[in-house]
């Protein structure tokens, strides 16, 4: 009988089946964002054989090449001979700081310790047996969109893997509250589907790195609130209504626990380490600002130099704290995923193929394409360049419109790749976001652009921009340039400065503590700020 064939796995083909429905059947997660409807281009599968089995293209095909498929448009139509596809898993770009090493504790203080017969314990006396080597830490940080692993030597601090991958929920949406909506409406589906990609992770690290699972001792989670506690095996419905708290931040706040922070062992939170190991998440500073936040400041030392400074780490939820040298402040604005490659036709994350640089020759673009390959959209900083580009040749409006009649500017001509005026309005709205966040934050502490020492710019979209170009959209604040500073991806340094250090931990579990909280939305002129922040021009008060 023909069979559905994805790798070493089949099963018999059953016409009325989306490629989709099947890669689920078959254990394995097709990203996506956009509820099976064709308009996200995530789901992209390589159909290598059988491809007259499948229905006809659709409309929201019409982009792909000959032997490509969207997995939730394409139907099993005839069962005559197999059909065999394979998921495409862009594996990411991974920007650490600048010095490719990030931060580290200047003293190591494992919470691991191996003693003289071999045996690892933890210093909760957890005894995690004979490892057989040096004990091995994880990092992660579980982004929205991305996901970074680590393995970290505990003894020495070095730097042993580390990978980047696409998050695997995106079949439930591109943001946390869809997120959020999907896990109440089918519960453990995108739980299992990140608990699999961690693991696939993990075992493919661990093969290429000849470390035995074993030697996984303990482990360290950062994340937005929703991302944390997903992973941990946390209720994260209280998150998606009034007041938007964690289930930990709500026992704390009523006295049932004295930290935000999470701690589970391996074989509970189904990570494939040593069983016995401890899992951390990370304290958050106060949803939605997460524990992915809060490794950032523990990455940069930022309340720690002294001084002004802001930090911004653009996302899907783009986090932002500001400190005058006494008070830190901090908010989160929910930016969307357009500068990560969501809503915008020919948007795609950081990996080879992505338009990451443009620029204006007069009468044509010239683009710097990732990995130097065929270009196949347009990433995070590719978008910022071009809009900075159009915008300073008069090729497009400060309020983001190409002329009279004019829908879309073409980029590329072959392959055809455009960016739309409604690509151009979700940009706008996600840039708005975040600059809301750093004017409503200088402004609480009385701080104007120019009084601001030092900006630091964490997260890998972050880190590949043109910082120009982001200052003349408006994305960032026109602060000096000698204070500007590219942290890498800080919130995965973080989570490793964490690991190697039980003092990062009590730092930081106690500058949570003292940080405040600002709700953007309350604030009385929120939506003139918005409005303002629509338009594409710098932030100078």
């Amino acid at each position: 009988m023909p069979n559905l064939v994805h790798g070493s796995e089949r099963k018999p083909l059953a016409p009325g089946h989306s490629l989709y429905d099947a890669a689920a059947e078959l254990g394995s997660v097709v990203p996506a964002s956009c509820r099976r409807t064709g308009r996200c281009h995530e789901c992209v599968v390589e159909v290598r054989a059988g491809a007259d089995q499948l229905s006809p293209r659709t409309a929201e095909e019409g982009f792909l090449g000959p032997a490509f498929r969207l997995a939730c448009q394409a139907h099993v139509e005839r069962a005559e001979r197999d059909v065999e596809f394979v998921i495409l898993r862009r594996r990411l770009r991974i920007l650490l700081a600048p010095d490719g090493d990030g931060a580290a504790p200047s003293a190591l203080d494992p919470l691991v310790t191996v003693g003289e017969d071999g045996r690892a314990r933890a210093d909760d006396g957890a005894d995690l047996g004979v490892i057989g080597g040096v004990p091995v830490g994880v990092a992660f940080d579980i982004g929205t969109t991305t996901i970074v692993v680590e393995l970290v030597d505990l003894q020495t601090g070095a730097l042993l893997a580390v990978s980047a991958i696409e998050n695997p929920q995106r079949f439930g949406g591109s943001d946390v509250m869809t997120r959020i909506s999907y896990e109440e409406e089918v519960p453990g589906e995108l739980r299992a589907a990140l608990r699999r990609a961690l693991n696939h992770e993990l075992k493919r690290l661990c093969r290429e790195t000849g470390i035995e699972r074993r030697r996984l001792v303990d482990a360290v989670i950062v994340g937005n609130p929703t991302m944390r506690d997903l992973a941990l095996g946390l209720d994260v419905s209280p998150l998606g209504r009034l007041p938007y708290r964690s289930v930990t931040e709500t026992a704390q706040r009523e006295g049932t626990a004295a930290t935000t922070a999470v701690t589970r062992r391996a074989h509970d939170a189904g990570l494939l380490l040593n069983p016995q190991a401890s899992v951390w998440g990370a304290p958050l500073i106060a949803c939605p600002v997460g524990a992915d936040a809060a490794a950032d400041l523990i990455a940069v030392e930022a309340v720690a130099r002294g001084g002004s400074f802001l930090l911004v780490d653009i996302g899907t939820n783009s986090e932002i704290i500001a400190g005058d040298g006494t008070r830190v402040v901090a908010a989160s604005s929910p930016a969307g995923p357009a500068f990560e490659g969501g809503g915008v036709r020919y948007g795609m994350p950081g990996a080879d193929g992505a338009i990451e640089g443009a620029r204006w020759a007069g009468d044509r673009w010239v683009v710097k394409v990732i990995g130097d390959a065929q270009p196949e959209g347009i990433c995070g900083s590719g978008l910022v360049e071009l809009l900075a580009q159009a915008r300073g040749a008069d090729i497009m409006s400060n309020r983001g419109g190409f002329g009279p009649g004019i829908p879309e500017m073409v980029v590329t001509a072959a392959p055809r790749i455009t960016l739309s005026r409604a690509d151009v309005g979700h940009l706008a709205v996600a840039k708005a976001a975040t600059a809301v966040g750093q004017r409503v934050l200088l402004r609480r502490l009385g701080l104007r652009v120019d009084q601001v020492d030092r900006v630091y710019l964490a997260g890998g979209f972050a880190n590949a921009l043109d910082v120009e170009a982001a200052i003349a959209i408006g994305l960032l604040i026109d602060a000096p340039r000698g204070g500007i500073i590219k942290a890498g991806n800080a919130s995965i340094a973080g989570a490793r400065a964490l690991l190697l250090s039980r003092r990062r931990r009590t730092e930081l579990q106690e500058l949570v503590g003292r940080i405040e909280h600002v709700e953007l939305e309350t604030e009385p002129d929120f939506f003139d700020l918005f409005t303002d922040g629509c338009l594409f021009e710098p932030i100078t008060a």
